[in-house]
């Protein structure tokens, strides 16, 4: 192949890269990331609301939140909705606990056919197993850290 020739192949790929890659706007998708956070969090305020609106204490009013906010992503996620929440809303929709679920859900949902044990059991923590882990990890050197700082007196 000439010199010649590769150019024109590399001109060809280039194209056909900049053609397939989706163009992002920023500010527009931190709109929409701010919109559907703050839509859930709405709705968590609203079930917040309620709940004190009947005479619950404030950690009964926060678990019924979480409890409720939890069950909405995962029937959501059943219905194939929140995957289009979250295709929209992108960190807006991932980031609270109502993400955390949809990354739990999804994976026992789409692996469900192939059996209790080696679908849902192997696969249910496939998107979620790292948030975990490392959320578990960085706790604990943290906290490490925080003791030891503590022992020298420099912190509290």
């Amino acid at each position: 192949m000439t010199q010649e020739q590769k150019q024109k192949q590399a001109k060809a790929y280039e194209q056909y890269v900049k053609e397939k890659t989706p163009v992002h706007n920023l500010y527009s998708n931190m709109a929409k990331a701010f919109i559907t956070g703050g839509v859930i969090c709405m709705i968590g305020q609203g079930i917040m609301n309620y709940c004190k609106s009947l005479g619950m204490d404030q950690d009964t009013c926060g678990a019924w939140t979480s409890l409720l906010l939890v069950l909405l992503s995962v029937v959501l996620t059943g219905f194939n909705l929140y995957p289009k929440i979250g295709k929209w809303g992108g960190a807006g929709a991932l980031v609270p606990i109502t993400g955390f679920a949809n990354s739990v859900a999804a994976p026992a949902i789409e692996y469900k056919k192939e059996g209790q044990v080696f679908g849902i059991g192997c696969k249910i923590f496939t998107i979620a197993g790292p948030v975990i882990l490392y959320g578990i990890l960085t706790s604990w050197v943290l906290g490490i850290l925080a003791y030891v700082l503590m022992k020298l007196g420099g912190m509290w």
